[in-house]
């Protein structure tokens, strides 16, 4: 297995040539076809066969394999599935190493030892992970190694020479270079990185004898020289699934074929197929092989100078590409935060900002439920309409001192979008806000008030169109523009240190909601409300009250039509334990590990994941989480807009319900703050459309 990639190094090397490294997207353009078309490549030279695992949120890979998995997943192409093709390939004749390539959550979803056992049984030789960093695949690796698999790391141009060693230091058969920061696909102005012999160079100085293929962007037979000259092995991805698309119906195996000739200069009559024996498993050898490797494994230090994860959750889960900026993110977070002058500075901008927010008793609201004593903490009253400009002012100070010029973010509901086209202006910074092509039909108001505040609105058109859609594509312009750009997430969710930094940054509402009540009635809260998407408004809350134990946190996630039915947000009441968007967390996803499609009548809590600490709080029971149906919803913004004059955002109208239902089961002696996180401007005509529908359900008619 392992071996078996060893082996065509050393046979290349013996034929004075480079090892040729492809790659296809299983299930494109079918399951039946991905055989032939594996074939093809084998018949065109290929000494080794990456075989892409489609996952629904790729967030390193361009348009092209983007494309590639779309369609594959359309075909019902499952990690299993994927499998099963490597055996039909070796029945078909596929003789050349084959490597699973893609995402980790399939394969988590699945389980590391089942996966790489059912693997091994197929004929495949190894893996390559794209998002498993190397602490996680110390684990993983040393089942492959078990199991006589090989497991083969990533190393960037950006790869710190200390994670360089150690990255090097797990792979047993070849290290997969990078050749250029940025996702996979075409070469930028047809060349390949000028700095690339410096690369293999550095990365060499740790790898002693052990090979380099290098990948990223080649598509040309000059291109193949040029990286075999500094390499021993050349990667090609993007370029043969072009060739597959426009190739003819069952020509695809042939075209491959022909291109992989051209490609490493080679004729029909030089490729000699291996013997079917080759593929055997020569125990005692790999055995030997795999003692000697698990005798040497290396030990994981965390790099970190904060805790990267919350219990079980939490972790930087991203292409290597991204670990060095986000290091330099967390690096120039730590000496802020332990920064007087910092602190100043942020607090310089409460004026701006609108802070503190006000503490106000609904007492009209607390009479209608008849329980607890009602609070609003009115975030709404916030420069900009919500919470979201305590984290945005906070991150851009940090792009500031980190000397980024360019500020990019995601929106769903729009307020972030908002928020950050505020800071970008105030600062003079370039901003561009993505945001699902769906959310900006809906959202329409904010997507104006973006570009009013001179910001560019990227509408998303992959996927569901909202905001999981859009924080792909945040994610993959970051890959392309990190020397200059500043990714300002705006919710608690992405790597480490993105959930920590926008917890910091939002706790000011439950340190002001603490201070603020104890000047008012002289004691804490009985309980705390706030709505969940990701979580950035409740962990702000939340976060202050965790070690208060007598104090209730309580969550209200999107229930949709109801969590009983596939339309929903509701991650915590119905997630299970996977990777997304870079974290370990509670996602809404298939039993295959593919992300599961959510809906909700708010923008801003439709989506599958949430905040890793959020997820802690779930899993220790500290933290207690409902699911409000959009009709509840509703009730809770009629409620608050009747009996108190306020139109909240439909956001945090989960909230308002949740919270009401929480009072009329408490004493007139407790008390009970609900976050108002936004406004209710920007969802008029969302109400508007979903009042005929949802209104019967709850009494309400206003129409004309």
């Amino acid at each position: 297995m392992s071996q078996q990639l060893r082996n065509a190094f050393k046979r290349a090397k013996d034929e004075n040539r480079n090892v040729l490294v492809t790659f296809i997207t299983c299930g494109f353009p079918t399951e039946d076809e991905t055989v032939k078309i594996m074939k093809g490549l084998q018949d065109g030279g290929a000494d080794i066969i990456e075989l892409g695992v489609p996952f629904s949120d790729a967030v390193a890979d361009g348009p092209t394999i983007c494309h590639a998995n779309e369609v594959a997943l359309k075909n019902n192409v499952t990690l299993l599935s994927t499998i099963e093709t490597v055996k039909k390939a070796r029945a078909a004749g596929v003789s050349v190493p084959v490597v699973l390539m893609g995402y980790y959550n399939p394969v988590n979803h699945l389980g590391d030892e089942r996966t790489i056992q059912l693997s091994k049984e197929a004929g495949a030789n190894g893996f390559i992970i794209v998002d498993l960093p190397p602490e996680e695949a110390i684990g993983f690796r040393a089942s492959c190694v078990k199991h006589g698999m090989s497991f083969v790391p990533l190393v960037a141009p950006s790869t710190t020479d200390k994670r360089m060693q150690l990255l090097i230091g797990i792979a047993d058969s070849f290290i997969y270079v990078v050749s250029r920061m940025g996702m996979t696909g075409s070469t930028a102005k047809g060349k390949i990185s000028e700095g690339l012999p410096e690369l293999c160079s550095r990365v060499r100085k740790f790898a002693g004898e052990k090979p380099l293929a290098v990948g990223f962007g080649v598509n040309t037979n000059e291109h193949f020289k040029y990286v075999g000259s500094v390499a021993n092995g050349v990667v090609v991805g993007s370029k043969i699934i072009d060739v597959v698309k426009n190739a003819g119906p069952g020509t695809a195996a042939e075209a491959v074929k022909t291109y992989c000739l051209y490609l490493a200069g080679r004729d029909a009559n030089s490729v000699k197929e291996l013997p079917a024996s080759s593929a055997e498993t020569d125990s005692a050898a790999l055995g030997a092989v795999a003692d000697a490797v698990a005798a040497d494994l290396p030990e994981v230090a965390s790099e970190t100078f904060l805790p990267p994860k919350y219990g079980e959750f939490g972790g930087m889960y991203v292409p290597e590409a991204l670990v060095q900026c986000l290091t330099e993110l967390e690096d120039c977070f730590y000496k802020a935060i332990n920064s007087v002058s910092f602190w100043e500075e942020f607090r310089s901008y409460y004026d701006y900002m609108g802070r503190p927010s006000s503490l106000d008793l609904a007492d009209r609201l607390t009479d209608y439920c008849g329980g607890a004593r009602i609070w609003l903490k009115r975030e709404d009253l916030n420069h900009g309409g919500s919470h979201k400009i305590n984290n945005a002012m906070g991150q851009i100070l940090l792009a500031k001192r980190l000397g980024k010029n360019r500020i990019i973010a995601e929106t769903g509901a729009g307020q972030h979008g908002v928020a950050t086209a505020i800071v970008a202006a105030k600062m003079g910074m370039k901003c561009t806000i993505y945001m699902g092509a769906e959310d900006c039909r809906r959202q329409a108001l904010n997507v104006f008030r973006i570009r009013l505040l001179g910001a560019e609105v990227i509408p998303v058109t992959s996927g569901t169109q909202t905001l999981r859609d859009a924080v792909n594509e945040a994610l993959r312009a970051w890959v392309e523009q990190i020397d200059t750009t500043h990714y300002l997430i705006g919710s608690a969710i992405g790597p480490h240190p993105f959930p920590t930094i926008v917890k910091t940054f939002q706790s000011v509402i439950g340190k002001e909601t603490k201070q603020q009540l104890m000047k008012k009635v002289g004691k804490l809260p009985d309980a705390v409300v706030a709505c969940v998407g990701g979580g950035s408004n409740s962990i702000g809350m939340f976060a202050p009250f965790k070690e208060d134990k007598s104090v209730r946190l309580l969550g209200c996630e999107a229930g949709g039509d109801g969590i009983d039915t596939p339309r929903h947000s509701a991650t915590l009441s119905k997630g299970q334990i996977g990777v997304f968007h870079g974290v370990r967390t509670y996602v809404l996803q298939h039993e295959d590990g593919q992300i599961q499609d959510t809906y909700s009548i708010s923008a801003g809590l439709d989506y599958p994941g949430v905040g890793p600490e959020l997820a802690e709080l779930k899993a220790t029971g500290r933290g207690e989480f409902i699911a409000v149906t959009d009709a509840q919803c509703l009730e809770g913004f009629r409620a608050l807009c009747q009996y108190e004059g306020i139109l909240p955002a439909l956001e945090s109208s989960h909230a308002i319900y949740g919270g009401m239902q929480l009072a009329k089961t408490l004493g007139k002696d407790k008390d009970v703050v609900i976050c108002v996180s936004g406004r209710g401007d920007k969802d008029v005509q969302s109400i508007a459309e979903k009042l005929p529908e949802l209104g019967p359900k709850i009494g309400w008619d206003l129409r004309f």
